[in-house]
């Protein structure tokens, strides 16, 4: 069954794409959450036209392309985002998001396939770059700040970053200390002998 993603979702594609899904799928998960939308040739036509748009606002030639990148390289992007006690994110920073809010702030049409990020999972400063033309790549400074609150100091992420790293390695040993334990236990000992 084809349909619409109207919102991106992990590991099937990014809004405004056509995908083929299993109809229990998009029945009982997709269209009851508004994730997605039945595709209909009118929609789809819909979508082509859209994304025609887009293309003529994007880069027509490399000098227009420069021009483009130099404001890119000058703008900074902010995302204040709910976020954890050790800086992990409630949900992600997606390519969409960084190109919505270029957008926003720039006026300035990107498309998310250009976006060089997978996800953005955790608060910090990233350096995202942007494939504006062929061989025009720009680096749009981007904040992900927890709401409502400020960034905390490079040292400070870094540290944070490095205890759940450590946590999660702390639970996956704990994790197999227990089937270690339970093996050791299984084996039949050997009686003493005087």
């Amino acid at each position: 069954m084809q349909i619409i993603l109207l919102q991106d979702v992990e590991k099937l594609g990014l809004r405004g794409e056509v995908v083929d899904v299993k109809p229990g799928y998009a029945r009982n998960y997709l269209l009851p959450r508004r994730l997605a939308e039945v595709a209909t040739p009118g929609r789809v036509a819909e979508i082509a036209k859209v994304e025609a748009r887009r293309a003529r606002h994007e880069a027509r030639s490399a000098e227009q392309a420069a021009e483009i990148a130099s404001t890119l390289t000058k703008t900074v992007l902010r995302f204040e985002v709910k976020a954890g006690p050790t800086g992990a994110l409630f949900g992600s920073v997606t390519p969409t998001d960084v190109a919505d809010e270029i957008w926003r702030t720039r006026k300035i049409r990107v498309d998310r396939r250009k976006v060089g990020i997978d996800t953005i999972k955790r608060i910090g400063r990233y350096a995202i770059p942007i494939d504006v033309y062929e061989g025009v790549v720009a680096e749009v400074k981007t904040l992900v700040v927890p709401e409502g609150g400020e960034l905390p100091p490079e040292e400070e992420l870094a540290a944070l970053e490095a205890a759940e790293a450590e946590d999660a390695a702390r639970g996956e040993r704990a994790a197999e200390q227990p089937e270690a334990a339970g093996a050791a236990a299984a084996e039949p000992s050997e009686p003493e002998s005087s």
